[in-house]
């Protein structure tokens, strides 16, 4: 390993480099910073519990943050909500935006990209995420000079035992060390804050909210293996007679107290134990088990917001979609808070380090992009496209996450093999209507020059020809849309919506018919005074 003298900060402070990677909140063994926990859960009562978040509230958190770990580990409910709000944000994309389209900026950019690659951030994003919990975490950065950057090799987390506040403002993060605590040097660690609600930081985790429920969960489970235990099983009674002697009744108790369970005994054969049942075992059963389920469903608007996610209830496909909303609403606002963090504390180091202090630096940004359901996306195209929208091809394969063809790479989809791909021709202009009268005119004397010496069935027969050439393309169009309509359709009530959606345009081919029948007439009139010329001569 390779050390440096000194770098700069973001804030231009020097700062030693064996100040970057000695080691300083580890534990230390005998002194004040234990590797080993308490268990205040043990026994727990509402008055300890009250003493345990009023002593935090006051300047010493040490028993709470046990605590809070303590019902992690003892709620399978708290732990399992608590880990899927983690999760939810330790998976998302991270990726990093520059300060500006500088070269300088860019390069900035690219180094904190190739540490994300790395996946040191993503791998410690779930321990720092502790504090949605606890309020708090604390990761101790492992600078280490390597290929010729200064970057964290490690985010380890720190068990927030080993930290106290400042109780000048009840804010401060001090190490645990010597009376008073000591300050914090602010380039070995990310301290990150999840606030519940405002005030301390403290006083903002879930778990201090948590703690009420799952201590009277934990009185309703005891209450409930109490019962089971003294219902759920049958009671053995073994009868001796008046001569039994002590060996016999030894041997009657072992017989009976052997078989299961604790709840035994044995009594004179003359003698009378009534046992006083609970009038409706199942009542009481479905009693304790409703409470324990209130109290878990409670937690989990906590920590989710909602319950569907975690508990079947009424309400089906659509209450779960948005109960969905509001987790993602939550996901949403734990990734901001995140990048906060990152941005504020650990990404301006890692660019002052390695290029000295910037006037601006990159941004971490964690969470999905705001993007458009693909689904919604694919549909768009489909009715959007015949109606003329286009986009490149490359950003479609980006935006459906579909990589461009290698040459001689085995294929799959495509065109139809009938047709053949949709070339985008744009649509014919639509002559003026000075232009369109001199044609109409020129096709009638056309047609009165060749009706000389015709028989009226072909005059006919070639105006229909001409009719039919001037209406095929309006037809035609119109045609094809209905076709496509009935192709996509999935059912009739489908196609019959799809269908009365349709926009067709009447115009060209009433064009193209007044034409024809202008054509007629006028042609009708040339044949007449042809004739008439002819009975003249």
């Amino acid at each position: 390993m390779v050390s440096i003298a000194s770098v700069r900060d973001w804030l231009g402070r020097t700062i030693a480099g064996k100040d970057l990677s000695d080691e300083i909140a580890g534990p230390t063994i005998g002194g004040v910073r234990q590797p080993f926990s308490g268990h205040p859960a043990d026994g727990m009562t509402p008055i300890r519990l009250a003493g345990i978040l009023r002593a935090a509230a006051q300047g010493e958190p040490e028993a709470y943050f046990e605590l809070a770990e303590d019902i992690e580990e003892r709620d399978l409910h708290y732990a399992a909500v608590l880990a899927t709000r983690k999760r939810s944000v330790a998976q998302l994309p991270i990726t990093v935006k520059a300060a500006s389209d500088s070269p300088e900026h860019q390069k900035h950019a690219a180094l904190v990209q190739s540490w994300i690659d790395d996946d040191i951030l993503r791998s410690s994003l779930f321990d720092m995420l502790d504090a949605i919990g606890k309020g708090l975490s604390v990761m101790e950065i492992d600078w280490r000079y390597r290929l010729g950057n200064m970057l964290p090799r490690e985010l380890i987390w720190r068990t927030p035992r080993w930290f106290t506040f400042d109780r000048n403002d009840g804010e401060t993060v001090l190490l645990r060390e010597g009376v008073s605590g000591e300050p914090l040097a602010p380039h070995k660690f990310v301290i990150h804050r999840h606030k519940t609600k405002s005030g301390l930081t403290i006083r903002s985790g879930v778990a201090r909210i948590a703690c009420w429920a799952w201590m009277f969960k934990s009185f309703t489970v005891k209450d409930w293996a109490i019962f089971c235990q003294n219902y759920g099983q049958p009671i053995r009674l073994g009868k001796y007679g008046r001569g039994a002697t002590e060996a016999e009744k030894d041997v009657l108790w072992r017989a009976v107290s052997g078989i299961a369970g604790d709840c035994a005994a044995i009594i004179p054969r003359e003698m009378i134990i009534e046992f006083q049942e609970v009038a409706s075992k199942g009542t009481s059963t479905d009693m304790y088990e409703r409470r324990a389920d209130w109290h878990s469903r409670e937690i989990s608007k906590l920590v989710l917001g909602q319950t569907t996610t975690t508990d079947a209830v009424s309400g089906g496909h659509a209450v779960s979609k948005e109960h969905r909303l509001v987790q993602e609403d939550i996901e949403r606002s734990d990734a901001l808070c995140s990048s906060g963090t990152l941005n504020g504390q650990l990404i301006p180091n890692i660019v002052a380090f390695n290029f000295g202090p910037q006037d601006h630096y990159p941004k971490v940004l964690i969470g999905r992009p705001d993007e458009t359901p693909l689904d919604a996306f694919s549909q768009a195209f489909e009715r959007l496209g015949p109606q003329g929208l286009t986009a490149p091809l490359s950003f479609v394969r980006d935006r459906m996450g579909i990589p461009a063809p290698k040459d001689d790479e085995p294929m799959i989809g495509g065109w139809p093999a009938a047709t053949a791909a949709p070339e985008i021709i744009p649509p014919p202009k639509k002559p003026s209507s000075d232009k369109s009268l001199q044609s109409m005119f020129a096709n009638l004397f056309e047609k009165a020059a060749h009706a000389r010496g015709t028989k009226p069935d072909d005059l006919i027969e070639s105006l229909t020809d001409c009719l039919n050439a001037n209406a095929a393309g309006a037809i035609d169009g119109m045609v094809d849309e209905v076709k496509q309509a009935l192709m996509q359709a999935s059912d009739l009530q489908d196609a019959a919506d799809r269908l009365a959606k349709l926009q067709l345009s009447p115009d060209e081919l009433a064009e193209a018919m007044a034409r024809g029948m202008a054509l007629a007439h006028l042609i009708g009139q040339a044949s007449l005074i042809d004739d008439l010329q002819r009975d003249d001569g």
